[in-house]
C-alpha cells in the first residue's frame, strides 16, 4: 500500500511536529493506513525535550517530496545470472515482449551487463562465420539440448570446446572433420559416428538416435551427448549453450538509482540511445529496469499538510505531490491542487487543538502519551494560552488532554519554556529554528520567534543575531528581517529588527532604537506580526 506522509512547515515548531504524528496515529487507528509523519526540518530544544519527556521518537526527515525513480511503475523483469545459458535469456524475452533488455548479474545482484533480443540475434549472425565453442559449460549443453550423456566412461569434463559441425550424409568417404577439437552432429549414421569416436573428436551429440552398443567401449575420450531434437535445431540450440556474460553488453551500462529524481533522469535519458535503463538501490543490487515509457505520467507521492497552507513554507517539490488534506489554523496562502481536497482551517490558537477535536469526532480516546504530547503542543503554540491566537476552545482541549495523561499544565508549560532557548545553543540554531518566509504585497520578509522565560538573556547576543539576520537579508533579497524575543513573564515580545525599519514604526507605532524595540502584547507573529504589516501594505 503506498504511503501518505503528513507534514508541518519547514523550521517545524513542536505544534508542527505533534499535530502531523498525532493526525497520522488518527487516521492509522481508524483502518486508513500507512500514513507516516513527517518533518521538514530538524526539531528544535522546546521538541525534543517534550517528545522525549513523553517516550516518542521524531517524525522521519524529508528533504523533499520530488519525484523519484521509485514512484515509478518501472519494469521488474527476470534478473539472470551471468552463468544462465543465452537460451534461456531469450526464452525470458520471448514471454514478456514488452521487456527489451533483462539486466545481467553476478552472484552478489550486481549489474555486469544488459541483454537484449539484438544481443541474442548479433551473436547468432556472427556463429555464421565462426561456428566455434570456447570452454562452454558441460550442464550447458545438456540444458538447451534436454539431452543426456551418454559417455559415462569418460573422465570427467567441466567445459566442452571445438568447432560445430553438421554431418549429412557425404558424396565422398572422407569425414567431415579434419581436427580432434570438433563438436559432431549426426543423426543415425553408424559409419561416421564410428569415423569420429575412432579419430577422437572432443564431442559427439547424436540427434534422435540410439548409440550402437558395438561402440559404447570405443568411445575413449570423446564426449557422448543424445538429444531428442533433430540435427539442424541442435546446431541452433547448441550455440545458446554459451553463458550470457559473453554476449551481453557490458560497456557503457548507464543505471540509475531508486533515489534519483525523476527531472535528472529524464534528462540523461533524451541524450542516451538505449531503451531500457537498470535501476538499482542503496546496495547497488538491481531491483528492475526503467524505459522512456515510464516517464510520461510518473506516480506522485501523497502528503496531507498540517500546520501550514503555504508553498513557501511547505516541503520543497510540493508540485510534484497529490495534495489530499490540509488542516490548518493560518490565513489562506497559496497552495493550490489538481482535485478538490478536505481542507479544514479553524480560528483556534493551535493545529493540535484541532486534530484533537477529530479524535473525539472520530470516537477515540488518545493514549495517556499521546495526550500529554498533544497537550504540550498547544501549550507551546498558544504560549500558555497568553497569545492573542489563543481560544477558550483551546484551553478547554489542552485541559482535556492533560485529564487522560494525569499531568499539571502548569508544570508542563514552565518545563517547556524554561528549557526552549538554552545558552550554550549556537545563535544560528536559535534564529532559525522557528524562521518563516512571507510574500505580502510583493514584499518579502522573514520573521523568526523564540519563545522564552528571559528574553534579557537572549538579547546578550544581540550583535550575533543582527549579523545573521543581515546575511539572511543579503542572500535571500529580503525587504525586511525581524526576529520576536516573545517572553512568557513580560506577555510581549522584544523584536530586533533589520530592513524596512519606517515601515515597522508605521505599522506598530513604536521608535526602533539600534534596530531594537518592546512590544507589549505583542505575542503572536501569526496574528500580531502578519496582519499589522499586510494591513500597512494593503
Amino acid at each position: 500500500m503506498e504511503q501518505i506522509y503528513v507534514t508541518g512547515h519547514r523550521n517545524p515548531d513542536t505544534d508542527s511536529v505533534v499535530s502531523a504524528m498525532a493526525y497520522a496515529a488518527l487516521r492509522n487507528a481508524v483502518g486508513d493506513r500507512q500514513y507516516v509523519a513527517a518533518r521538514l526540518g530538524h526539531i528544535s530544544d522546546e521538541t525534543r525535550l517534550i517528545l522525549n519527556h513523553f517516550g516518542f521518537e521524531p517524525p522521519i526527515f524529508i528533504k523533499n517530496m520530488r519525484t523519484q525513480v521509485l514512484d515509478l511503475d518501472f519494469d521488474v523483469p527476470p534478473i539472470l545470472h551471468e552463468a544462465v545459458t543465452v537460451g534461456r535469456a531469450w526464452a525470458a524475452l520471448e514471454e514478456d515482449r514488452q521487456i527489451s533488455a533483462i539486466p545481467v548479474t553476478d552472484d552478489e545482484g550486481h549489474l555486469k551487463g544488459m541483454m537484449s533480443a539484438g544481443d541474442i540475434a548479433g551473436y547468432d549472425m556472427r556463429t555464421i562465420e565462426d561456428p566455434t565453442l570456447r570452454k562452454v559449460p558441460l550442464f550447458n549443453i545438456l540444458s538447451v539440448l534436454e539431452g543426456q550423456l551418454l559417455s559415462e566412461g569418460v573422465d570427467m569434463v567441466n567445459t566442452i570446446s571445438g568447432e560445430v559441425i553438421l554431418a549429412l550424409p557425404q558424396g565422398t568417404e572422407l569425414p567431415p572433420f579434419r581436427r580432434k577439437d570438433t563438436i559432431l552432429i549426426c543423426g543415425h549414421q553408424p559409419d561416421m559416428l564410428k569415423a569420429a569416436l575412432e579419430y577422437g573428436v572432443t564431442c559427439v551429440i547424436l540427434c534422435q538416435a540410439e548409440l550402437p552398443e558395438e561402440l559404447r567401449a570405443s568411445a575413449g575420450d570423446t564426449c557422448i551427448i543424445s538429444t531428442p531434437f533433430d540435427s539442424y535445431r541442435a546446431v541452433r540450440r547448441i550455440f545458446h549453450a554459451i553463458p550470457i556474460k559473453r554476449v551481453a553488453r557490458k560497456t557503457e551500462l548507464q543505471a540509475f538509482h531508486l533515489e534519483d529524481y525523476i527531472d535528472d533522469v529524464r534528462e540523461e535519458v533524451l541524450q542516451s540511445r538505449y531503451r531500457s535503463y537498470p535501476i538499482l538501490d542503496s546496495q547497488e543490487k538491481v531491483v528492475g529496469t526503467l524505459s522512456r515509457y515510464h516517464l510520461i505520467k510518473p506516480r506522485r507521492k501523497k502528503v496531507v499538510l498540517v500546520d501550514h497552507n503555504e508553498a513557501s513554507q511547505s516541503v520543497p517539490g510540493l508540485e510534484q505531490t497529490d495534495v489530499l488534506e490540509i488542516i490548518d489554523h493560518h490565513r489562506l496562502a497559496d497552495i493550490q491542487t489538481k482535485n478538490p481536497i478536505y481542507f479544514r482551517n479553524e480560528p483556534v490558537g493551535s493545529t493540535t487543538t484541532i486534530v484533537a477535536g477529530m479524535y473525539q469526532e472520530r470516537g477515540l480516546m488518545p493514549s495517556g502519551k499521546l495526550a500529554g504530547l498533544m497537550a504540550a503542543a498547544i501549550l507551546s503554540d498558544t504560549v500558555m494560552f497568553k497569545s492573542p491566537t489563543a481560544t477558550a476552545r483551546d484551553k478547554k482541549m489542552a485541559e482535556r488532554m492533560a485529564y487522560i495523561a494525569d499531568i499539571s499544565l502548569d508544570e508542563l508549560g514552565r518545563k517547556i519554556f524554561s528549557a526552549s532557548a538554552p545558552e550554550d545553543k549556537p545563535a544560528k540554531d536559535l534564529l532559525f529554528t522557528d524562521f518563516k518566509e512571507f510574500h505580502i504585497a510583493g514584499h518579502n520578509f522573514g520573521v523568526s520567534q523564540i519563545t522564552c522565560v528571559d528574553s534579557d538573556r537572549h538579547l546578550k547576543r544581540k550583535d550575533e543575531f543582527l549579523e545573521l539576520m543581515a546575511q539572511a537579508k543579503e542572500e535571500h533579497q529580503y525587504s525586511m528581517v525581524l526576529l520576536m524575543l516573545t517572553d512568557v513573564l513580560l506577555e510581549g515580545s522584544k523584536v530586533l529588527c533589520l530592513g524596512g525599519e519606517d515601515t515597522f514604526r508605521q505599522a506598530f507605532n513604536v521608535e526602533l532604537k539600534d534596530h531594537e524595540a518592546f512590544l507589549p502584547r505583542i505575542m503572536s507573529r501569526k496574528k500580531q506580526i502578519i496582519p499589522m504589516l499586510s494591513a500597512l501594505w494593503g
